[in-house]
C-alpha cells in the first residue's frame, strides 16, 4: 500500500480528483482520523473533514503497473500537500 497526503479544500476540487481516480482500475481509499471512504465516491470524500489534509491510500500499488501509478500521481499533482 502506498500512502499519499492531500487536500481537498473545494466543493470543485473533489469532483475534479473524483473524476481522475475513476480513471484508474485499482483501489483507492481515502483516510481522514478513523474515517475511511472511497476515493471514487464523491459523497463518501464529502463525509469526511476536509479541512485537513486527508490520506489517500492506493490498495496493492505494487501489484499495478509502475507507469500507471506514475501517471495518477502527475494527474493528481495539484492536490498533493
Amino acid at each position: 500500500m502506498q500512502k499519499y497526503e492531500i487536500r481537498l479544500t473545494l466543493a470543485e476540487n473533489v469532483k475534479q480528483f473524483v473524476n481522475i481516480v475513476n480513471r484508474y482500475n485499482f483501489d483507492m481509499d481515502l483516510r481522514a482520523g478513523r474515517h475511511v471512504v472511497d476515493a471514487k465516491s464523491i459523497l463518501g470524500i464529502f463525509s469526511l473533514d476536509l479541512s485537513r489534509a486527508i490520506t489517500l491510500e492506493i490498495e496493492n500499488a505494487d501489484a499495478a503497473p509502475k507507469e500507471q501509478i506514475d501517471a495518477l500521481l502527475k494527474d493528481i499533482a495539484p492536490f498533493l500537500v
